[in-house]
């Protein structure tokens, strides 16, 4: 894969690859957009393949991030780190570095958790940089958040799609089960939702599921054709095309999960088997609307969790459009999104 190519082809600022060989290092930043204000995103760790592998998520998750903090209506562009490494062999000194690279960026790139990181390496990138968000003291783990605006979204994606006011006795298929995963999985269960569950690895949490919520637990590969009211992927990306789409039995597509749709063509094979989708961007918002009260500050719990709130009606809006006009939710999403950024 060609970097710059790449880069050109989502209009990208700059890509950083780090290779601290002392620290165990190597890793990827990539700034999409600085237009709105300084750049905000988390950083993630995940075992890549390789670094194209890396590259390629990296890149759709910094673009992700700029639609999604223009469409949250926040100060910021859009940025991502990506760590390529297995989660049980991160150290401190892996994220000392990985703060000094995001230090070295001089302010463009404001970091915060993601994926296989917490508040405890937030505070050890604190040794490093000040561009950082998500401690722990002040606005910290911005996954309840997250899943909180998952929730909204998924109302308002029943209430669209299936003419209902509140989830009882629906039906809904989740896809991972990691800090937002459960945490929504507690949400629609006190909200009256029938769960289905996968899991690829945290086996514990599956079973937890089983017996708090009374989930259904299905393999990986089983949940994309389970019978279901709304299926909500919160687990990797790209998990929306060819393969999958064709067996999916829901009536809506709804989660947490970044960049769930694999191409515009994907997009497209979802509208034409009327499949509704509340676009990933926007309905994830909640832990960086969270996060970037802290860094534009003062922080505010009220105000955070009502701005998370209004993802109900944003994803009411869109899908409302293009329940009207037939038009892709994504491209309509997007279309905003990038009405803000680029003027």
């Amino acid at each position: 894969m060609n970097a710059m190519t790449e880069m050109s082809k989502y209009r990208h600022e700059k890509v950083l690859f780090v290779n601290n060989e002392k620290a165990g290092l190597k890793a990827i930043i990539a700034v999409h957009n600085t237009n709105l204000g300084p750049a905000i995103g988390g950083c993630r760790l995940f075992p890549y393949a390789s670094y194209d592998d890396a590259l390629f998520d990296v890149l759709r998750l910094s673009r992700g991030m700029s639609h999604k903090n223009a469409v949250a209506g926040l100060p910021h562009g859009g940025g991502k780190g990506v760590i390529i490494a297995d989660p049980s062999m991160k150290t401190e000194a892996m994220f000392e570095a990985f703060g000094e690279a995001v230090n070295n960026l001089g302010g463009d790139y404001i970091t915060a958790e993601d994926v296989n990181t917490d508040c405890d390496d937030a505070l050890v990138m604190l040794r490093k940089t000040n561009h950082i968000c998500g401690l722990p003291q002040n606005s910290g783990d911005p996954s309840p958040f997250t899943a909180r605006g998952v929730w909204q979204g998924i109302k308002a994606t029943a209430k669209v799609a299936l003419g209902r006011d509140d989830l009882e006795g629906l039906t809904i298929a989740v896809q991972g089960l990691g800090k937002v995963g459960y945490d929504l999985c507690r949400l629609l269960h006190e909200s009256g939702a029938k769960l289905i569950i996968a899991n690829r690895s945290n086996k514990e949490a599956a079973a937890k599921a089983v017996e708090e919520f009374g989930a259904t637990i299905v393999s990986t590969d089983a949940i994309y054709a389970q019978e279901c009211d709304i299926f909500s992927p919160n687990a990797m990306g790209a998990i929306l095309n060819p393969t999958t789409i064709p067996q999916l039995k829901c009536k809506a597509v709804a989660g947490g999960a970044n960049n769930q749709i694999l191409d515009d063509a994907a997009g497209q094979a979802l509208k034409a088997r009327g499949i509704y989708y509340a676009p990933d961007f926007v309905i994830n918002g909640g832990g960086v609307i969270n996060a970037a009260a802290e860094v534009d500050g003062p922080y505010n719990k009220a105000a955070v969790l009502e701005k998370v709130d209004n993802i109900y009606n944003s994803i009411e809006h869109i899908l409302s459009e293009s329940k009207a006009t037939g038009e892709p939710e994504g491209v309509i999403a997007t279309r905003y999104a990038e009405s803000l950024i680029y003027g």
